[in-house]
């Protein structure tokens, strides 16, 4: 029977997501049998040292068969695939499971409890609960909770249990960003296909998206200035927090600097092609020597 627990310690205050658990639950989504509602798996991440903010960083199907009238939980894969995962990734640690549907029900407590338990659950701490609606003609929902008991019959605990809501957000590095732009970048073709631009086209669109933004904040500055738009104290402390940051240099100077660099970096890549060169003319060299 699988019980759940109560706990004092403190209660993950926010969710962080990572763009790579959500591919995985999205292609379980899509590699599901027909017929079959829903999908649940085994969320991995990390958790701050006061356990008030969990990161979700990858996650793994679990099978599962769920009807009107039980469900039942391949347990002994789950245990399986986390030994396998934690010991190639040791910092990651089980936080919680996921399902592709929004709707929690007895089901969903069942299943809630059994990752909150003390043998292989996340106990002390409880078990984080994310649901994801993907539908095609539909944007992605996504929500997280956390559970705590409710006062029951003793015959009734595992599978009742009262599921708060947890303010979660998706959060991706900067070779992330590139990745899911591109991603992006093909929800308006028909096939859903894109092609990988160059490293110069990369470099002028990146150039041209910091010349949008500045522009942007420029004429939000100059709106503020003018009393058209009132100012709002948090923006205008971040813009001078940031412009802080930023070198006192004129656009001669920049512009000089930017080309001393560019010349440099053109050095290199000559010299890295000549070098090419002269080890592909020595192994041909050496291997005419050796057939003569």
């Amino acid at each position: 029977m699988m019980t759940a627990h109560a706990s004092s310690t403190p209660t993950p205050l926010n969710i962080i997501i990572h763009p790579q658990s959500l591919f995985s639950i999205l292609d379980h989504t899509l590699r599901r049998n027909e017929g079959q509602e829903r999908v649940i798996g085994t969320l991995l991440g990390q958790r701050s040292e006061d356990g008030t903010e969990i990161e979700i960083r990858s996650a793994f199907a679990v099978p599962h068969i769920e009807s009107a009238a039980q469900v039942e939980i391949d347990m002994e894969y789950h245990k399986t695939m986390y030994n396998l995962y934690h010991k190639a990734n040791p910092k990651e640690i089980l936080v919680g499971w996921y399902a592709t549907s929004l709707e929690l029900n007895a089901f969903s407590a069942l299943i809630q409890n059994f990752y909150s338990s003390v043998s292989d659950g996340t106990y002390p701490y409880p078990a984080v609960h994310l649901t994801m609606q993907a539908n095609p003609s539909a944007d992605i929902s996504i929500k997280t909770y956390i559970s705590t008991n409710v006062g029951v019959l003793p015959d009734k605990i595992s599978e009742s249990c009262l599921f708060v809501p947890v303010p979660n957000e998706l959060r991706y590095s900067e070779s992330e960003r590139s990745g899911l732009e591109l991603v992006a970048s093909a929800k308006n073709n028909e096939n859903r296909d894109t092609s990988i631009i160059s490293d110069i086209a990369s470099l002028e669109k990146s150039v041209e998206e910091v010349i949008a933004m500045l522009e942007r904040v420029s004429a939000y500055v100059s709106s503020v200035q003018d009393g058209t738009t009132p100012g709002n104290v948090a923006i205008g402390k971040f813009l001078v927090a940031n412009l802080s940051l930023a070198p006192r240099i004129d656009a001669d100077e920049l512009e000089k600097l930017f080309n001393s660099h560019l010349q440099d970096i053109l050095l290199v890549v000559y010299l890295s092609n000549t070098i090419k060169t002269q080890m592909e003319l020595f192994n041909g060299l050496k291997r005419t020597a050796v057939i003569s």
